[in-house]
């Protein structure tokens, strides 16, 4: 019963907070209203956050591959639009969702340009190396071409739990993450990092039509500015949104480019999916901390390979 009040209240404060967004606060364009009668429309899409699989949206944060191809499809629909602006904001993440939207970006059939906001680097610098340009401000973080890889040893989690925990396997190397790794499975870790990193280098190299050697020589995961970007190749040129939208057109030939955002989503749209979280948050609260540590540690902690600032 207690947890039930919880519930109701939890989505009565949801949907009067939501009201009051809707009615008294802009859109995720701040106040910005798009033309509808410009021939040459620009149309920004923000992705902000960790890149990885699952999870972006309106409310969730993240860029994922569904989100981009979602949008970018949009884009593809509509032809008064003639071009797109990504808005990078992210230091990176899953290597596989990396690698998915850097190739829809690759393969996409209008001009893209890419602006970088705070930060866009190592995942976030992966995913905009197709790009037609790259801008970014003098003080951007991007760059760290490079892959970081993480374990964690859980045989101390388990003595201070009481837990003894007994493997079946088939396969020498099947738990291998589930123990403590021999000097051979770390060696099995550092080639699949290196591979993942070899794959990094290609990659940029094709996009910015780089030599592979000279990549390799920038690629020491470490960050460069904006500024350093631009004189090491990395990006094309400095500034922001704006800045970006006249280097498509020039790029294009558009000689009249107006600045584009999609709508913000509905209400309802907004109210089921801060719902769903409440939902989902509560519904893990409701399991207590031990129970939540016994399942994370039944399904296990995967090994953390990622292009991503750490």
């Amino acid at each position: 019963m207690k947890w039930g009040k919880i519930l109701i209240v939890s989505l009565i404060v949801i949907s009067v907070v939501l009201v009051f967004m809707t009615v008294f606060l802009p859109g995720p364009n701040g106040y910005y209203r798009p033309s509808r009668t410009a021939e040459d429309r620009i149309v920004v899409i923000n992705l902000n956050g960790t890149i990885q699989e699952t999870g972006s949206g309106f409310l969730y944060g993240g860029i994922s591959p569904r989100f981009v191809q979602n949008q970018l499809r949009r884009a593809a629909a509509d032809r008064t639009i003639k071009g797109v602006v990504l808005r990078v904001d992210s230091s990176g993440g899953s290597i596989a969702a990396s690698q998915e939207i850097a190739s829809m970006v690759k393969k996409y059939e209008k001009p893209i340009v890419v602006s970088m906001a705070d930060m866009a680097a190592s995942g976030g610098y992966y995913i905009s190396v197709h790009a037609q340009g790259i801008v970014a401000q003098p003080g951007t973080m991007t760059g760290s071409i490079g892959v970081i890889s993480t374990l964690m040893d859980l045989d101390g989690l388990y003595e201070m739990l009481g837990i003894k925990v007994e493997t079946f396997k088939s396969g020498e190397h099947k738990d291998m993450f589930s123990r403590k790794l021999t000097e051979e499975e770390r060696q099995i870790m550092q080639d699949i990092s290196d591979e993942a990193y070899n794959q990094f280098i290609a990659e940029v190299a094709e996009g910015r039509g780089l030599d592979i050697e000279e990549v390799r020589e920038l690629a020491t995961g470490q960050l460069y500015l904006g500024s350093q970007a631009l004189k090491l190749g990395l990006v094309d040129r400095l500034g922001g949104i704006e800045e970006a939208i006249d280097y498509l057109a020039e790029l294009n030939g558009f000689e009249n480019p107006v600045r584009y955002e999609f709508p913000q989503p509905s209400m309802f749209t907004q109210f089921f999916d801060m719902s769903y979280r409440v939902l989902f948050s509560l519904n893990k609260a409701m399991l207590g901390p031990e129970l939540i540590m016994l399942e994370i540690l039944r399904e296990g902690i995967p090994p953390d390979i990622r292009y991503q600032v750490r």
